[in-house]
């Protein structure tokens, strides 16, 4: 992970197809010194050869990254690259470590386009926890999951980067925010974040909830469409249990009319207006770790075993 593993000429190079889509003064990229990058299960995925070919390979994996560039500006790098606002309904784009070398190095090359100021108050290791992870849990709330002030929401699987982000992004939002979790321990933390109330996975809550967000898949599907109201909503965005569902509860949704909402990412924008409410909120991404990128390894495994409660972030 030193410079040299950086494969700089081709990614300057593969620049030139993303050149085209980008703002006119826009398209020259632009090297980042990173300072601190999230992993997310998309880089564990990556790993197993999930959305990798063998000819792309080698590839640098990381998608979450906050550092300096040459001229001393403090950066957030938006992992979305190859369209104007690095929306999801935006073609071509692709994640870092898809198409482009990730952030697990000591520099990443992306277009101006993709880089965010890094806002004043947060550390280099807070900010680089917010272009996947927080930024997805802000997307799902706020964006695709319409969610409003008051209204109820169930946070599946307390713990993950996303799921912590979901908790305190929703109290933060004026949610009445519920989690889940097998894990006694994690439940607590989950109340000590913001939840308002936190129960064993699977079971049954008081209330019918306005939406759930879901990134558990499989072990918690039925779970979270029983869970939810009449016109209520799901909103989805990964699937850590596996994506095959023994029962997809398709008679509960048609009867119940509840609505399965698919999201992924955010945009740049999206990205600047969840700076601004951590801004106006005081709320703050929780970092279970941080590990020096000469130990990816350790962070890798403790990802894998389920250990962590937060983000895991590495440091140089």
């Amino acid at each position: 992970m030193t410079s040299g593993s950086v494969k700089i000429g081709r990614v300057v190079a593969e620049m030139d197809q993303v050149r085209a889509g980008l703002p006119h003064g826009d398209g020259l990229g632009v090297f980042v010194d990173v300072r601190a990058a999230a992993l997310n299960h998309h880089d564990l995925w990556s790993l197993r050869g999930v959305g990798l070919r063998a000819e792309q390979l080698p590839m640098i994996l990381g998608t979450d990254a906050a550092g300096v560039t040459a001229d001393g500006r403090e950066v957030v790098v938006h992992g979305v690259i190859g369209s104007l606002s690095g929306g999801p309904d935006d073609e071509p784009r692709s994640l870092l470590s898809e198409k482009y070398d990730g952030t697990l190095a000591e520099q990443v090359a992306v277009p101006t386009a993709n880089l965010v100021d890094k806002p004043t108050q947060l550390s280099f290791a807070e900010a680089a926890c917010l272009p996947t992870a927080w930024l997805t849990a802000y997307r799902m709330l706020f964006v695709a999951g319409r969610a409003t002030a008051g209204q109820r929401v169930l946070v599946q699987g307390a713990g993950g980067g996303v799921a912590t982000a979901l908790i305190a992004l929703g109290r933060a939002g004026g949610l009445r925010v519920y989690a889940t979790s097998r894990d006694e321990a994690k439940r607590a933390r989950a109340l000590e974040l913001g939840a308002h109330d936190a129960f064993e996975s699977g079971a049954r809550l008081p209330v019918k909830v306005d939406a759930v967000m879901e990134t558990v898949g499989k072990a918690t599907w039925s779970h979270s469409i029983r869970a939810l109201r009449p016109g209520g909503r799901i909103v989805t965005s990964g699937t850590t249990s596996g994506p095959d569902l023994d029962d997809a509860e398709l008679t509960r949704i048609f009867f119940l009319q509840l609505s399965v909402i698919g999201s992924t990412m955010g945009t740049r924008a999206e990205l600047a207006s969840l700076m601004a409410l951590l801004d106006a909120s005081g709320a703050r991404p929780l970092i279970d770790r941080t590990v020096p990128m000469t130990e990816a390894r350790d962070g890798f495994a403790a990802m894998l075993s389920g250990e962590q409660f937060g983000k895991i972030v590495f440091t140089r």
